[in-house]
């Protein structure tokens, strides 16, 4: 078990970086054209806008906190809350982020495998991407019930030590959270592996900051006469 813990949380993540980086600039390099999110708005406009509306603000959500949340440093904030503090404002904030993000991702992955229009003008990347990202939001809410029976942020500390250490390369990271529950790990296992998937699915679009986006209107799609 402690080979497979390091394996998993010691060595993957790096092999998911790896993968990720290089397959991302492979990607641009190579297929310029597939670097797109596919939008079949125009094959079933029913629900989309609440449906992409509620995934991608939480997801976006999600995201941004994650990344603080565990990359910075403790004494960067110990001045402002405690570890405690954070973890229940992470389980409030995110478990509404996650929420929303569930819905809509639920809205769509439904979509995406029940329209036949849609469902015709998917790949088999398409439909895997979004059910591996609503299986993950699921696991994402279900730490929940774990954290809830420890509220000392002690567990918080444990990844945030082992995502920086991944960050600068130090040995022996794995063990930090050798521990925790198996949600957390199939979690953060789910997660790296979205990580080796990123190059080849449209969620390389994520990274074109699209910054227009937000303000423009929604495509109009005319009905016949």
């Amino acid at each position: 078990m402690s080979y497979l813990n390091t394996l998993i949380f010691g060595i993957y993540p790096y092999v998911a970086i790896t993968i990720m980086v290089f397959g991302t600039w492979a990607r641009y390099d190579q297929g310029q054209f597939t670097w797109k999110a596919h939008s079949s708005q125009m094959l079933r406009k029913k629900n989309m806008v609440m449906a992409s509306g509620l995934f991608h603000v939480g997801v976006l959500v999600i995201f941004f906190g994650h990344l603080v949340g565990l990359l910075t440093p403790h004494w960067a904030y110990d001045w402002l809350m405690t570890p405690g503090q954070k973890q229940v404002m992470a389980i409030v904030v995110g478990g509404i982020a996650g929420v929303m993000a569930l819905i809509g991702g639920a809205m769509l992955a439904w979509r995406r495998l029940t329209d036949p229009r849609v469902q015709a003008s998917s790949s088999f990347a398409d439909n895997m991407i979004i059910v591996i990202l609503v299986i993950q939001l699921v696991l994402g809410l279900a730490t929940i019930l774990p954290t809830m029976g420890h509220l000392d942020g002690g567990t918080m500390l444990k990844f945030a030590a082992w995502a920086q250490g991944i960050l600068t390369l130090q040995g022996g990271v794995a063990d930090y959270i050798a521990d925790v529950h198996w949600i957390y790990k199939t979690h953060i296992f789910l997660g790296l592996t979205i990580f080796v998937l990123f190059p080849f699915t449209r969620l390389v679009h994520m990274l074109s900051v699209p910054v227009e986006y937000f303000g423009r209107k929604y495509q109009v799609v005319r009905k016949r006469a």
